[in-house]
């Protein structure tokens, strides 16, 4: 038998079991509840309150990291530190794509967190389908490791293309997203929000408020960030429970990072060139190990070196993007005034 039959043959190896899973999910909805129950009440989030759940939802991956240090060893600790890292710098791209939403559909400030908290729940349900198909396919054959990265290499390349026209910004109308338009024409929108309301009844008829409006776009970009970031970190470990913990930690405290970042942000004008080069490598490195299982002689890139190349690029953008800032805001001299010659 070939390795690459083989390698089909074989069950996909995870630490995950059924005990396992139903702790983690249990405890994913128990934090889903908490965040609910605090956007319950539409207020605007103080920076004390985003700094502290901020930590709190940083803390956490690393107790979990320890944890799984503890148990299981070094090997899958490592590999979801790496996945951590590639999935929290990606949802950093989504915090983008949430602070255009809200700013073009003028969302309150006093409902903006339920925005995020409708965005992060629905983008954990489809990364949880794709986290299940992307295991289906590995089960079937190697063969799904060079579909993974060229998926990801095709992502690179159309990133670094809207970076390069001035679309990687965020300038992109997603007011006119089709699915929204669809929304429009078979349901009315109220011209006003209605506090946290999703839907009202006015004149006799269901409508609904602008509110509604965002979440579904916010949903249509979900789909968008999942083709991406499941392949991605299916790239750093095959290990189906390790990509989800990845996903549930780097997605579960993206509400109260908005409100810690959302000025910084901004200042992170070379993010998107340095995600290109992350989704580029990792699909490099899912090619190499497709080709791997076909010619044993082709060097496979180790997880260790992954979250080395991962932290220094994403180190390398964050000082070239300040520096940039500052160049740009630096006052230009003033020449002095020459007198015309005879």
């Amino acid at each position: 038998m070939s390795a690459s039959a083989a390698a089909a043959a074989s069950p996909i190896e995870s630490i995950g079991s059924a005990g396992l899973w139903a702790v983690s999910i249990a405890v994913l909805v128990a934090l889903l509840l908490a965040d609910f129950a605090v956007t319950h009440r539409p207020h605007e989030v103080s920076a004390r309150e985003a700094v502290g759940w901020t930590v709190f939802y940083l803390a956490l991956p690393v107790v979990f990291g320890v944890w799984l240090w503890n148990a299981f060893g070094s090997g899958p600790a490592v590999e979801f530190a790496t996945g951590f890292v590639v999935e929290k710098s990606l949802s950093v791209d989504n915090l983008f794509v949430f602070m255009l939403l809200l700013a073009a559909f003028a969302v309150p400030a006093d409902v903006r967190q339920r925005v995020l908290l409708y965005g992060i729940v629905g983008a954990l349900v489809l990364r949880g389908a794709f986290i299940a198909a992307g295991a289906a396919m590995l089960a079937a054959g190697t063969w799904a490791f060079l579909v993974f990265g060229l998926v990801l290499l095709a992502s690179a390349v159309k990133l670094l293309q809207e970076v390069s026209t001035g679309g990687g910004g965020g300038e992109r109308d997603v007011s006119r997203l089709r699915v929204v338009r669809l929304l429009r024409r078979l349901m009315p929108v109220t011209d006003d929000y209605r506090g946290a309301r999703l839907t009202v009844r006015e004149h006799g008829r269901r409508a609904l408020t602008p509110l509604a409006v965002v979440v579904v776009a916010v949903f249509a970009t979900d789909v968008v960030f999942a083709v991406d970031s499941v392949p991605a970190v299916y790239g750093i470990t095959e290990d189906p429970y390790l990509v989800f913990a990845t996903n549930a930690f780097a997605l579960l405290g993206l509400r109260a990072l908005y409100f810690v970042l959302h000025t910084a942000l901004a200042k992170l004008v070379h993010l998107n060139h340095g995600l290109a080069v992350i989704l580029a490598f990792i699909g490099a490195k899912l090619v190499l190990h497709w080709a791997h299982g076909i010619w044993p002689a082709v060097p496979e890139i180790p997880t260790s070196v992954s979250l080395a190349v991962i932290v220094g690029v994403l180190a390398v953008v964050t000082v070239t993007s300040l520096r940039s800032r500052r160049g740009a805001r630096a006052p230009v001299p003033a020449r002095k005034a020459t007198t015309p010659r005879d």
